[in-house]
């Protein structure tokens, strides 16, 4: 399998925590921006409202009618200067326009009085002449000779000092916690990398052994984070060991195993080439035959069990399928009915209803043929009887010489031949040892009622 690039490990981290510092600082932008523009709307509206105070100390009566003397002192703050303009409009107790410019725009609806002055004052926004406005509305109380009432007057300030100020503070702040998320960053960067250097020595460790060495990585200098890793690590190769070691030892094995009937076919065959009898020849030949059958034997049951670990590896994996036991048992017995014929045996199968299990069909194809096999090969002219119960359980019986007690645990080691097995390649329950521990099934060797071998075979039931 090619190997995918997913990134650097710091890299991520750094993307991460900028796209989680990004979310307060967007925050914190929007924020000082209305915290700005909160603070420039209060020292303006001081400003304002101190306009408006000095335009109603400039108001008096002339012939009934109420004048304006708008002082210069009231309009300097603002009027054509760089930040904007200023616009007034003294009305009177009728609502009618004293002085000043018509049509400043009205408070709205609900708008409350200020509480931050002494005065009837209301601050709001709104638009005249086309640009927006900050406007307060100061209610000055008239009381003059025929006259009582409230005179209203209102002094209109474009806002574009207060948008200065407030985009102002918001660059101001954007720029310090920006620069404050970069130092954060670089020291993160920092952490990071020092954070990650046991696990560069732990890639070290390992990139740097032999490729004969499977002993366990060392854990006296690793993190508490990493300790997981390295033991999966050390598991994982004392587990490749092992089965490095069963291969060595299956290698040599069958290497000895095939050694002995090749070098006796060998033999044979040049012991036939020296003969000048036909009737030698024929005999030569036939039991030459009979060896190169049970060489052929040995090299399938070895084949077998090399099938047999990829197999078993599939069902760890989550492979297995769901299937019918008495099927699978019914179906060889047919295919081995002809051999058990042939060696003059009765095959019967004992079965009352479906049972159902998860496994590999070749390995239980496989395990049911060596079961049967082996029963048909030690019970010439006998009956072998193999039964499926219910939940999960198969049985081969015979009424053979049977397996001694103290060698039925040895039985399922490869190669071993027990003295009742005669002269087989002790590989047949070796194979159906692996196929259980395979599927996690309990196989177990006693005596049947037939008194002779009775293999019991518990699989757990399928969910």
């Amino acid at each position: 399998m090619s190997e995918v690039a997913a990134g650097s490990l710091r890299g991520r981290l750094l993307r991460r925590l900028a796209a989680l510092l990004a979310i307060p600082l967007l925050i914190g932008s929007l924020s000082a921006y209305w915290n700005g523009r909160h603070a420039a709307d209060a020292a303006y509206d001081r400003t304002l409202l101190a306009s408006a105070r000095a335009i109603a100390d400039g108001l008096y009566t002339e012939e009934g009618k109420l004048r304006a003397d708008v002082p210069y002192v009231a309009l300097d703050p603002f009027a054509y200067d760089l930040e904007g303009r200023i616009f007034y409009e003294v009305s009177d107790l009728d609502g009618h326009l004293v002085s000043g410019y018509e049509g400043l725009p009205d408070p709205p609806t609900g708008t409350p009085r200020t509480d931050e002055y002494p005065a009837l004052a209301r601050f709001y926004d709104g638009e005249f002449d086309g640009v927006g406005v900050r406007v307060v509305s100061l209610l000055q109380p008239v009381s003059e000779p025929g006259m009582n009432g409230i005179a209203e007057i209102r002094v209109a300030e474009t806002d574009i000092a207060r948008v200065r100020m407030a985009r102002g503070l918001l660059l101001d702040t954007l720029w310090r916690m920006g620069l404050l998320a970069l130092i954060t960053l670089a020291l993160v960067w920092l952490a990071v990398s020092a954070a990650l250097r046991p696990l560069e020595r732990l890639r070290s460790a390992v990139e740097e052994r032999q490729p004969d060495d499977l002993s366990p990585l060392p854990l006296v200098q690793v993190q508490d984070e990493l300790l997981p890793l390295a033991s999966s690590l050390n598991h994982f190769t004392e587990r490749l060991r092992q089965q490095f070691e069963r291969q060595a030892q299956f290698i040599a094995d069958a290497s000895h195993e095939l050694r002995t009937p090749l070098a006796a076919l060998k033999a044979r065959i040049e012991l036939g080439l020296r003969e000048r009898e036909p009737e030698r020849w024929y005999s030569t030949l036939e039991k030459a035959a009979q060896s190169t059958d049970r060489l052929t034997h040995l090299s399938n049951q070895l084949l077998s069990l090399a099938r047999i670990e990829r197999a078993a590896r599939a069902v760890a994996e989550g492979g297995a399928e769901r299937l019918d036991l008495t099927a699978l048992a019914r179906e060889l017995g047919m295919a081995l009915a002809p051999l058990a014929h042939q060696r003059g045996v009765t095959l019967a199968l004992e079965a009352e209803a479906e049972v159902w299990l998860r496994g590999e069909p070749m390995l239980l194809h496989e395990l049911i043929y060596n079961l049967v096999d082996n029963a048909l090969v030690h019970t010439p002219g006998g009956n072998v009887v193999v039964r499926v119960l219910a939940p999960s359980l198969l049985e081969v019986e015979d009424d053979g010489p049977g397996i001694p007690a103290d060698e039925r645990e040895r039985v399922f080691e490869r190669f071993y031949r027990s003295n009742a097995q005669g002269n087989g390649a002790g590989l047949g329950l070796a194979i159906v040892g692996e196929i259980c521990r395979a599927h996690r099934a309990e196989i177990e060797l006693g005596q049947g009622v037939l008194g002779g071998l009775l293999v019991r075979v518990s699989f757990p039931p399928a969910q």
